[in-house]
């Protein structure tokens, strides 16, 4: 968690630290610093000059994965097709979801204990709003599909990849579930872009 340029000994902890704790959330290990400390041979006020609290630590292990999401997300908002963008950026999220274990609770919290990890969290959100809003806008998505629709959806997929698919086969299982969501999402030929909610008529309709 450190800003300013470490000397070479520090960042070399610092490394070491993280890498640990890397393994930990790897292994479905709660990260506590004390036990960081005793893996790394390391006094446990090192380890707290780096990382304060076990949730700092933790964002600092998901901060590689946030900010490729990010910038996937950048290129996706460049894609000349709505659909293809937001369909590539789902895809990125949910395989780094199955396939980090330190994404989870990181985004799923509600306070951040770190700067960084706030910054990317609201990239993220807004990155997710704008795509779905240019897709529903150019017609190829339900037009009453909302932001707040995709996180559940999305977490849906992550769990039940992770709860069905062997850990060898968990990204591909997941893509396989997104494609069927998105089956379910997505406007085809002919189907009014506005279904309508289950039990609310569509616009213009009269009772």
């Amino acid at each position: 968690m450190t800003t300013t340029p470490l000397r070479k000994d520090a960042a070399r902890n610092w490394e070491r630290i993280v890498s640990a704790a890397r393994d930990l959330v790897d292994g479905g290990t709660p990260l506590q610093l004390n036990d960081i400390a005793r893996r790394v041979h390391l006094g446990v006020g090192t380890v707290y000059r780096h990382f304060p609290t076990a949730e700092a630590l933790l964002e600092t292990v998901a901060t590689p994965s946030l900010e490729a999401l990010a910038a996937q997300g950048e290129r996706a908002l460049a894609d000349d097709d709505p659909g293809s963008a937001l369909a590539g950026f789902l895809a990125s999220t949910i395989e780094a979801q199955v396939t980090d274990a330190s994404l989870a609770p990181v985004t799923a919290a509600a306070t951040d204990a770190l700067p960084r990890t706030t910054e990317l969290k609201r990239t993220l959100s807004s990155v997710g709003r704008e795509l779905l809003e240019r897709a529903r806008d150019a017609g190829v998505v339900r037009a009453d599909l909302t932001a707040a629709d995709l996180v559940p959806l999305m977490c849906g997929i992550a769990y039940a990849a992770n709860v069905h698919g062997a850990p060898a086969t968990r990204a591909e299982t997941a893509r396989r579930y997104l494609t069927a969501l998105l089956e379910g999402l997505y406007v085809r030929q002919g189907t009014p872009a506005h279904q309508g909610r289950p039990g609310q008529p569509a616009p213009g309709h009269t009772a």
